[in-house]
């Protein structure tokens, strides 16, 4: 498979995941290159069971957890020391977890509107800065300080510009510039770190998920599908078709690896950067 001038190898599904009960949702790598995969269950139907399985580069189990802390997983991303940000989305809260254990919590909990109204996705800023989207409900991104401060909030639903339908994920670059995928209105819009609209940039079909690459190259996610590589600027670097349906969640490890989670079929797809010196 190619992307851009990019081939890789489309390993699947990545350690063996098929879980039975409920359905793959996101996937995050730490800093240690562990791979964190979220699977979501309705309790009602699927029963208690793990909502974090973590495996090692090459696919091995490390372990699992969160059977009795997660209502209704979305997405999750790494944080600073050590911390594993969850968003449960119908729970109205952004668990903190670390070593698979909850250490804290923003929004009330089971409080819709404490801030959060079905809340889809969290990203966290080099200074430790929050930005978390307030996607089903509210319309709206979230900044908090570090200490889980709610420092702004902006967006109100509409398709103007600065305005949201399911702000469905958020990445922050590395230059500060804040990146929502705006879902049903088919853009992406960026703001700069305080919430001014800088760009909106067309040209997805309900985009899922965005993860950024340490030179801010944006790695998109859709329902085409299709995976998109955009430059820093916006500008479209290369699009392939890694999954059968949709991939509701993409990160990056730090041999250049993209893994894909996909809820149907039910798996994590890993594509493995080819050498273009290979054989």
């Amino acid at each position: 498979m190619a992307l851009g001038p990019q081939t890789y190898r489309v390993e699947r599904p990545f350690g063996g995941l098929r879980p039975a009960q409920g359905s793959v949702t996101d996937v995050a790598v730490d800093a240690g290159g562990n791979v964190h995969v979220l699977v979501r269950r309705d309790g009602l139907v699927d029963g208690d069971d793990k909502a974090v399985f973590v495996f090692d580069p090459a696919g091995e189990p490390i372990g699992a957890w969160g059977d009795d802390l997660v209502m209704d997983a979305h997405m999750l991303a790494p944080g600073r020391d050590g911390i594993l940000f969850v968003v449960d989305r119908d729970a109205h809260e952004v668990i903190l977890c670390r070593d698979g254990r909850r250490v804290g919590g923003i929004g009330g909990r089971h409080r819709p509107n404490e801030p959060f109204n079905h809340p889809t996705d969290v990203a966290q800023a080099a200074d430790g800065t929050l930005y978390v989207a307030d996607g089903y409900a509210n319309a709206r991104i979230h900044r908090f300080a570090p200490d889980g401060a709610l420092l702004q909030r902006w967006g109100s639903q509409g398709d103007g510009p600065g305005q949201f339908m399911t702000p469905h994920a958020v990445w922050v670059m590395r230059d500060g510039r804040v990146v929502v995928a705006d879902r049903e209105n088919n853009r992406l819009q960026v703001f700069s770190a305080d919430g001014a609209l800088l760009d909106i940039w067309h040209g997805f079909e309900k985009p899922m998920d965005i993860w950024g690459d340490d030179d801010d190259r944006l790695y998109v996610t859709d329902l085409v599908p299709s995976l998109t590589l955009l430059s820093p600027a916006g500008e479209r670097l290369g699009r392939c078709r890694p999954v059968l349906n949709v991939a509701h969640g993409i990160w990056g490890g730090p041999d250049g690896s993209l893994y894909l989670a996909e809820p149907n079929p039910n798996r994590v797809t890993k594509l493995v950067p080819i050498d273009a010196s290979s054989p």
